[in-house]
């Protein structure tokens, strides 16, 4: 039995046994990644999609994702690669690539004007060794690094990967707990922790998506913003006021129809409640 050293979750995995992310199987003496280079999504997007207003802007990049995820949103987009059957399905179809691959495929579209590869459509830190070994290489190669990611990793996995990482857009879904464990099967610390953490290493942007009847209230943006605002450098000083915030309108899908979209009014009230705090304050999906 070994244990898994990625999320909070820590799970035990005998050999051949996969984690609750789906993408971490235990091995006679560690846990390895078992989607290391399979490749289900692949797409040229623009930056801003990321979402990243404030890295790069008016460039493409190179977007590629895997299968697993450590949380269990009920309104997932992408749940067909993040979790349940389907994501079990990928593991056996997905396109295996190396590091090297992707790099190539990264060099070919430049002319079109990409900058770099995003780990991104999945939660790639579930796979982090696979982000490590291409994003040390499209350093090589003058390549950008972007990680898309919930910010659900303990933080040596964030050490062994800031070093070839230059930009970040973290999900901060909500500012409190239970909705983290009850609604996310997430760790509202831990996320906390890693934003805090990844500040010191990169450009990073934070996105809120805004869910009714759940994390949809004025106080709450006024605790997101002004949490966000203290965040600190390497250096310990204040920066989090230049920390851009994407507050982004829910649509109902995947196990969670059962409510309305949020109202653009809600979402344009939200963003002036965190411009209060911040300087960089962006609306989604409106």
């Amino acid at each position: 039995m070994t244990k898994c050293h990625v999320c909070f979750r820590h799970c035990d995995l005998s050999e051949g046994s996969i984690g609750f992310c789906g993408a971490r199987i235990g091995l006679s003496d560690k846990v390895a990644a078992s989607n290391y280079g399979r490749i289900t999504s692949l797409a040229l997007d623009p930056i801003e999609k990321k979402p990243l207003r404030r890295f790069f802007p008016g460039t493409k990049i190179l977007s590629a994702g895997s299968y697993g995820c450590n949380l269990r949103c009920p309104f997932c987009q992408n749940s067909e690669i993040s979790w349940g059957e389907e994501a079990r399905h990928f593991s056996e179809t997905a396109d295996t690539i190396t590091p090297e691959m992707l790099v190539r495929i990264a060099e070919k579209y430049r002319p079109e004007g990409n900058i770099g590869i995003a780990y991104t459509y999945n939660e790639p830190l579930v796979g982090y060794e696979f982000v490590r070994d291409t994003a040390k290489l499209a350093h090589e190669k003058g390549l950008k690094n972007v990680l898309v990611t919930n910010g659900t990793a303990e933080l040596p996995v964030l050490y062994e990967i800031a070093p070839y990482i230059d930009a970040m857009n973290i999900d901060l879904k909500g500012f409190t707990g239970s909705y983290y464990d009850d609604v996310l099967g997430g760790c509202f610390e831990m996320t906390k922790r890693f934003i805090e953490e990844a500040v010191k290493f990169c450009h990073v942007e934070l996105t809120t998506l805004i869910v009714p009847s759940e994390n949809d209230s004025e106080d709450e943006m006024r605790e997101i913003s002004s949490w966000i605002a203290g965040l600190k450098d390497k250096e310990g000083r204040i920066i989090g006021k230049t920390v851009p915030l994407h507050i982004s309108r829910f649509f109902p899908r995947f196990h969670m129809t059962d409510r309305s979209a949020t109202s653009v009014a809600l979402i344009y009230k939200l963003a002036d409640i965190a411009r209060e705090k911040l300087d960089y304050v962006y609306t989604g999906n409106c």
